[in-house]
């Protein structure tokens, strides 16, 4: 059963472009996963709020996503770019 989830990442003002660069590198990194079935990025017209939306085949592939040294290189190269906490909604598809 698929995984769905919704994160919302902002940037301190000033370093959207900066930012940006680091998430493309998520999307080139994570689309390459076995579980990854969507992996979308998108900015919002604030240009400091990026928005993904993603979606993983199972718990234990998007469990082996979150580990993955391009994600904790993120989090932790990213610090100084991000205004606030990353936001993740955990959703279901509306039918």
């Amino acid at each position: 059963m698929s995984i769905y989830l919704t994160a919302i990442i902002k940037s301190i003002p000033g370093e959207a472009e900066s930012l940006k660069t680091h998430l493309l590198e998520l999307v080139s990194h994570s689309t390459k996963e076995t579980a990854c079935l969507q992996y979308d990025l998108h900015q919002a017209d604030d240009k400091n709020t990026f928005i993904f939306h993603e979606e993983w085949s199972d718990a234990a592939g998007l469990e082996l996503h979150n580990g993955q040294p391009h994600i904790q290189r993120f989090i932790s190269n990213t610090t100084h770019l991000r205004d606030g906490d990353i936001l993740i909604y955990k959703t279901q598809p509306v039918k």
